[in-house]
């Protein structure tokens, strides 16, 4: 039965998964339908062979030589989402309204940003693009 309810929710999200990778471009490797996530609408993961954000944050700090540091943030993110989560039942709503609406973008990159702070990323946004997310 979970198996099933997982294939139910892949297929259901399959065009916001998209919607989202395009919105994201370059910032995630994919955008995929999460069997493990129960609170939270979604969560970024690392590939299999990536490092995750307080590695990358500890060799920061340590000083790595320029091409190690721009390999280890360079590593592709997953984003994960939640298919049972109130907020990305909306956002499908919305990316299948209109998936091209302001709102669309401004929430995947809302919840593509919290997501990296949940990690443990540090928050390198210019604090020039905040108002976007104020108005």
């Amino acid at each position: 039965d979970a198996k099933k309810k997982f294939e139910e929710d892949k297929a259901a999200l399959e065009a916001l998964c998209k919607v989202m990778k395009d919105i994201l471009d370059n910032k995630v490797e994919k955008v995929c339908v999460s069997q493990r996530l129960v609170t939270s609408p979604c969560c970024i993961v690392t590939s299999q062979y990536g490092w995750t954000a307080n590695m990358g944050e500890d060799h920061e700090g340590s000083g790595p030589p320029r091409q190690l540091f721009s390999w280890i943030h360079g590593c592709k993110k997953h984003l994960e989402l939640n298919p049972d989560h109130s907020i990305i039942q909306e956002l499908k709503k919305k990316a299948d309204a209109n998936k091209n609406d302001k709102s669309v973008k401004d929430l995947v990159m809302l919840l593509f940003e919290t997501s990296l702070l949940a990690s443990g990323s540090v928050w390198r946004i210019p604090p020039l693009t905040l108002p976007e997310f104020t108005e």
